[in-house]
């Protein structure tokens, strides 16, 4: 895994990106050469922003195929699907944003021609690369060998969590080195005791593992062996604590089985000013971009809820901000006016029988979230940040659930990390699981970790139908 931002990027999937990006503006220029070819040489066009088309075009492709979800790939579902049921789609719409960029900016238009030339080159290219990827995923050298330090139950999950069919990363278990502290819970058969006089590093270098994730629940006594963890590391190979295994294969946070001197000692959580300044600007921007886009819709969502169940249009409700500070969410109503008549807050469920039919549609395509621009605009809400919940099932959350009010370090989103891996969540479980996936978003939030949200989110109301 590559770190970029503080967010976790798989090696396959950065060199996959890489590639296509250079094939995209490669055959930007192949096709343009081609369709000005004279007989004798190949002549490009003068166009001024030649090569800002090329830019242009490659990023309308590259952002069609991340919403349409090529790179979360899957070599286990092989060429076909990768190929007929994403890469079509993902030039065509690729092709809808170039003719709206070309209508904002004609300057950037290179004819017809080229595009059909381009399209083609582009296609075959991107083949080709995904062919040869599903081929190098075959291979045993991409596989990493690694040793779990602990024969317990956290080693059993990152164990498990290591052979799951993982598209990213091919782990190869050398096994588990037991210790004295905890009860055995993998097979007796994938133990690696130490011998006498065997230190731990020979053990590792035997077994030829690049890797030691160590992942023993209790460190406390002179059972841990943390000076031949040391003597590991100096002879190159590295050691992985198991929060930060977890890290980075779920993109998550683990509050079962965290230290806290890990969250104190680690690095993330950037509330530096440049963080915040770049942050507020990116909020504000795409917020008023957003709302001049939306406003025919938000007229017409208006008019439909009208039309149902009369007014209020909007409902405002008390949420949980930035260090604990209430605030008042404004969203469109998608419920009945008697949803709460108890008094008493209550989990929204699935398929809540308080939704109106208006409501069951804009809540699915998260067009009941739109007015909370205004919330982000007034400084309240970020664009992207943990999802603001009400005070009284906060309280609950914070008794039951470790380390909770962490997410409140920073200002709630409209969207965010744990929306868009995670979707929908009516219990303490699901606030549980989602809590893990804020945590993450907490520690390493970034812009780019940012763009990747809104992606992720552009996928999930178009293509998934949302929560």
């Amino acid at each position: 895994m590559l770190r970029i931002s503080n967010h976790y990027v798989s090696k396959v999937v950065f060199s996959l990106l890489f590639l296509e990006v250079l094939i995209l503006i490669g055959s930007f220029y192949a096709g343009a050469g081609l369709r000005f070819f004279d007989g004798e040489e190949f002549v490009l066009p003068k166009l001024d922003h030649f090569f800002m088309s090329a830019c242009v075009f490659a990023a309308a492709i590259v952002f069609s195929m991340s919403a349409l979800g090529m790179y979360q790939i899957n070599f286990n579902e092989g060429l076909r699907n990768s190929f007929f049921f994403q890469l079509m789609p993902s030039f065509a719409m690729g092709f809808c944003i170039l003719t709206l960029v070309f209508y904002l900016a004609p300057e950037l238009y290179f004819g017809r021609g080229i595009l059909v030339m381009v399209f083609f080159f582009s296609g075959s290219g991107i083949l080709l690369a995904r062919v040869m990827f599903l081929k190098t995923s075959e291979f045993h050298f991409l596989e990493s060998r690694i040793i779990f330090l602990g024969g317990g139950a956290l080693a059993k999950e990152c164990g498990d969590l290591a052979l799951r069919k993982s598209s990213y990363r091919k782990y190869d278990i050398a096994g588990y080195i037991p210790v004295p502290s905890e009860d055995v819970c993998v097979p007796q058969a994938s133990l690696l005791p130490l011998e006498e006089g065997q230190s731990l590093v020979a053990l590792a270098n035997k077994q030829r593992v690049s890797e030691i994730v160590v992942s023993v629940s209790n460190r406390r006594g002179g059972a841990f062996p943390i000076k031949e963890l040391l003597e590991c590391k100096l002879y190159g190979i590295q050691v992985t604590d198991a929060a930060t295994f977890f890290e980075r294969e779920t993109c998550q946070i683990r509050v079962d089985s965290l230290q806290p001197s890990w969250l104190v000692f680690g690095g993330g959580f950037d509330q530096s000013f440049m963080r915040a300044f770049m942050k507020r600007a990116f909020d504000v921007m795409a917020s008023l971009l957003l709302l001049a886009v939306s406003l025919p819709v938000m007229l017409f969502t208006a008019l439909c809820i009208f039309i149902e169940d009369r007014a209020p249009i909007f409902y405002q409700q008390e949420r949980v901000g930035k260090d604990g500070h209430v605030f008042k969410v404004l969203k469109f109503r998608s419920m009945f006016n008697d949803a709460e008549k108890g008094g008493k807050p209550q989990w929204a469920a699935r398929n809540d029988p308080r939704v109106t039919r208006v409501g069951n549609i804009i809540r699915k395509l998260r067009i009941d979230e739109l007015p909370q621009i205004l919330n982000v605009l007034k400084g309240e809400m970020s664009f992207v940040g943990p999802r603001p919940e009400r005070p009284y099932f906060v309280e609950q959350l914070t008794e039951r659930v470790p380390y909770y009010n962490v997410r409140h370090s920073i200002k709630p989103g409209i969207t965010g990390w744990a929306q868009v891996r995670y979707g929908y969540g009516d219990s303490v479980e699901d606030a549980l699981q989602k809590l893990q996936y804020d945590l993450y978003y907490v520690k390493n939030n970034s812009l780019l970790l940012d763009v990747l949200i809104l992606i992720d989110t552009f996928k999930v109301v178009v293509f998934r139908g949302g929560r």
